[in-house]
């Protein structure tokens, strides 16, 4: 009874998650539609655009929207600040109203080429097209949820960390029952056998900090209300400063050996070597691909979730727009397969995590690894002496 009352209660709160999710994607094409400047109560339903609302729900923005009740928009205000010309310019994103005003000769773009950014008005009102578009600093809604990703991981393992300073002996409770396995599991099945008994301990800090940030980002950006939603690991500016991260810990911990194997990879023909250093180039190529994968793979299976989810319900909305009933007789199918994809998108969340972990683990065996021949030099080496 016990194992039937958790599936269904399980149940029950993935399809709260779902049908906020659905509400959320109401508010944000409405929000979207006045914001653009269209008045959404003459609106046909055939102006439905599944296209722009699932962009708006992926990509960053100045503020955090919440909810819209009519023509209410329920936000929170994200800092603006603005680098232009040499002066620092800082003010509220509810300046900007939504994207329908202008505060010191700035404005919101909610169109166009620029759509998105932050652009420099003439007195009248008008984009000035000549202008420099200012540099952009602004704490935006990806910036806000990787702070509250950085504070819950802070405030989770530096509690975990005091409570096992305090009471070394004692058997694990609470957090610490609960993330004490996935710190086993990433120090002894994955760091372990990727780098080595010697020098895994030194890699474990950045494995586990990668590991357990991905993990709650992700997990995060699958709330669908405030302050979660923001498509942090879906960002390819985030993934690639994770992905330069891990480039640059191997490239700094390349030994003799893993060099050497770059420049003139043993056991290859000379003539893929001289003239046209072939090997070489292939791998020094395959040196840089190693992070572009990295930052590509995390990138696009994260957005692809929530591509694959919010069509899902957009479905609803265009069946609508043709008939009424249409609408409702698909609303059980996309509701359901949204469940599933919100179940999935949990094992994503895990699956996208160790495999950013365990690749960065491996590059880093790789580039510390020593070789039998050198070994066994050193070896006879110190018996010679």
């Amino acid at each position: 009874m016990n194992r039937i009352f958790n599936v269904f209660l399980s149940l029950l709160i993935v399809l709260f998650f779902s049908s906020v999710t659905l509400a959320s994607v109401a508010d944000t094409s409405e929000h979207a539609a006045i914001a653009a400047g269209h008045d959404t109560e003459g609106t046909h339903k055939e102006d439905f655009n599944a296209g722009e609302m699932i962009i708006e729900h992926i990509i960053d923005a100045h503020e955090w929207h919440i909810l819209t009740i009519g023509h209410t928009h329920v936000s929170v205000p994200l800092p603006v600040i603005l680098l232009d010309n040499g002066k620092i310019v800082a003010f509220m994103s509810s300046k900007f109203h939504h994207g329908t005003a202008s505060y010191k000769g700035y404005k919101l773009e909610t169109e166009g080429a620029r759509k998105g950014k932050i652009v420099k008005v003439k007195e009248d009102g008008s984009v000035d097209e000549t202008a420099k578009i200012p540099l952009d600093f602004s704490i935006t809604k990806l910036v806000a949820q990787l702070f509250i990703s950085l504070i819950l991981l802070m405030t989770i393992f530096i509690s975990i960390g005091n409570k096992y300073k305090k009471n070394p002996n004692r058997a694990p409770s609470g957090l610490q029952s609960l993330l004490e396995p996935l710190v086993l599991f990433i120090s002894d099945d994955l760091a372990l056998p990727a780098i080595g008994k010697k020098h895994y301990r030194k890699y474990l800090p950045y494995l586990l900090t990668i590991f357990f940030f991905i993990f709650f980002s992700n997990l995060l950006g699958l709330v669908p209300f405030f302050p979660g939603g923001a498509n942090l690991t879906g960002n390819l500016g985030v993934t690639m400063v994770l992905a330069l991260f891990t480039f640059a810990i191997t490239t700094f911990s390349g030994n003799k050996s893993y060099w050497v194997h770059i420049v003139n990879t043993p056991g290859v023909p000379w003539w893929l070597k001289i003239p046209l250093p072939l090997m070489p180039i292939v791998e020094f190529v395959g040196v840089l691909t190693k992070p572009f994968v990295l930052m590509v793979r995390l990138f696009a299976n994260i957005t692809a979730g929530h591509i694959i989810a919010l069509g899902f319900m957009s479905l609803i909305f265009i069946f609508g727009a043709m008939k009424s009933w249409l609408g409702i007789v698909v609303s059980p199918v996309s509701v359901g397969f949204g469940i599933f994809m919100t179940l999935l998108e949990l094992l994503v969340a895990f699956i996208q995590a160790y495999v950013f972990t365990l690749l960065s683990a491996i590059y880093f065996g790789m580039a510390i690894e020593e070789h039998h021949h050198e070994i066994e030099g050193e070896t006879a080496h110190k018996a010679a002496h």
